[in-house]
């Protein structure tokens, strides 16, 4: 059945100034429609805008439990709905139900997180040199968030960046990927059914060229939250920049897992399996590049291949499904070129790395998940962010040369290692340059009550998640008082 999806503004489904939409397709079945999303114009996003400045006083004035309430209560409604939403995120993205509900119930419990911070500090009291003075800290919201958020986790990402966003008073405005706005409607009809304030949150679907540039340019915008690639991330840093806004970008990654020579190989081989080819290589977390000592790079290199070469590739409905289908064609074709630049480049294509066309697949965005050996960090596989089921092996003579290596990159987002020496863990936690880093774990991993972001061409420098949240989502009022 294909959904007709509308703008969410001021409280209601609203229908968009333009007529034009596109299709959401189902990336397991090019020819199956989800749904139709609207292409909104400037006029559509200035209407969610003036709703929200509209909204936002009466907003902020509510108490911090109060708006925690309506939180928990979407986090209720959210879990209740968690099979369908789950689904339609597997219809319209790709990634397998199992994920996909996770992802959902991930949500849920990030609702739940910041529903509760609506009880804890917002500030502190400073001793004065004024005797007769009383001096102390608060929190002011930015005023209307703009939340403009990718289609590889559709439900995490922009309920990380909303629900921190209200729990501290603002007003949001909302732009989803086109390609999971089915499943933002789905999102967004928790936080209707909850009795949340007209004008508090709204949706605008539409061209990141439109609605995206909208939001980072509005000059009814006082804070920007993205996620998305380097490319648009920066034209969004600089749109905000220009008219003095606020704003927050959490980009891509090119993140390494270090294999020491003391490593538990069976352990590392299914950290890298995990971290690198679930949800089909699409997370900013994914792991990239397999940087092995050359002690142990033939064995580990042997029961890599053998595991992936095992791996199942389907539709993410079906349960014997491990890996779906890439969420776009040009997503798909991205993969493949690279693919093909690292074959021309001198790597050798261990295993996979093909489309797949056989057992009904055809109609879908399928690659086999590849392998590469031989690979040097100056190779282009190396070096860029794919965003695909890609492994690049790359052998290194000692510890130290792993360090180096796994550096050897403009993107600082996370990483991992595994080892069982104690000066290999200080080493790596101290030395690395990523925001995460993570010892005999898997690099895609984040925790909801810690903080979260990049280093280097990762982010914007700032932290998502946690209590670390209140740091963009507020400004520090310092107040003081004399009789």
């Amino acid at each position: 059945m294909t959904m007709m999806i509308q703008n969410y503004v001021n409280g209601a489904w609203t229908a968009p100034a333009s007529e034009a939409k596109t299709n959401s397709i189902n990336p397991a079945n090019k020819h199956e429609i989800v749904g139709l999303v609207p292409n909104s114009t400037q006029d559509d996003l200035d209407q969610a805008v003036a709703a929200a400045n509209a909204a936002r006083t009466a907003w902020r004035k509510l108490t911090g439990a109060a708006r925690g309430t309506l939180l928990y209560k979407v986090a209720d409604l959210m879990e209740q709905r968690a099979d369908e939403i789950g689904e339609m995120m597997t219809r319209e993205m790709g990634k397998t139900l199992p994920e996909a509900k996770g992802e959902t119930l991930r949500g849920v419990a990030i609702l739940r997180y910041y529903a509760g911070e609506g009880m804890r500090k917002i500030g502190d009291v400073i001793p004065s040199t004024d005797a007769e003075a009383f001096m102390y800290t608060t929190r002011s919201p930015l005023g209307v968030v703009g939340v403009i958020s990718p289609w590889n986790f559709p439900v995490a990402i922009p309920i990380w960046k909303i629900a921190p966003a209200l729990i501290y008073g603002n007003a949001v405005v909302w732009k989803p990927a086109t390609e999971t706005a089915v499943t933002a409607a789905k999102v967004m009809a928790c936080f209707h059914d909850a009795g949340f304030p007209a004008g508090v949150l709204n949706m605008v679907t539409g061209a990141g060229s439109v609605i995206g540039h909208g939001i980072a340019s509005h000059p009814g915008i006082h804070g920007v939250t993205f996620t998305g690639s380097n490319a648009v991330g920066k034209q969004v840093g600089q749109a905000a920049l220009a008219r003095g806004a606020k704003y927050q970008l959490e980009m891509g990654g090119k993140n390494p897992i270090i294999i020491a020579a003391d490593a538990d190989l069976d352990l590392a081989v299914d950290a890298t399996i995990s971290g690198g080819l679930k949800s089909t290589g699409q997370k900013c977390t994914a792991t990239s590049r397999v940087i092995v000592e050359k002690d142990v790079y033939a064995a580990f290199k042997a029961r890599l291949v053998e595991k992936v070469a095992a791996l199942k590739v389907g539709n993410g409905l079906d349960s014997a499904t491990w890996l779906g289908p890439c969420a776009n064609e040009a997503q798909l074709e991205q993969v493949l070129d690279y693919i093909q630049k690292g074959v021309e480049e001198g790597a050798e294509l261990l295993v996979g790395g093909q489309r797949v066309e056989e057992n009904g697949l055809g109609d879908g965005f399928y690659v086999t998940p590849a392998v590469f050996d031989s690979v040097t960090p100056a190779m282009t596989i190396a070096r860029e962010e794919i965003f695909g089921p890609v492994l690049a092996l790359i052998e290194v003579d000692s510890f130290e040369e792993a360090i180096q290596v796994a550096n050897d990159t403009e993107y600082g987002l996370s990483a991992s290692i595994y080892t069982k020496n104690i000066g290999n863990i200080l080493h790596f936690a101290q030395d690395m340059e990523a925001g995460l880093v993570r010892v005999n774990a898997e690099t895609a991993g984040v925790e909801l009550q810690a903080p979260f972001g990049g280093m280097k061409q990762s982010s914007s420098h700032s932290r998502e998640q946690g209590q670390a949240a209140i740091e963009f989502f507020t400004s520090i009022k310092t107040v003081f008082i004399k009789p």
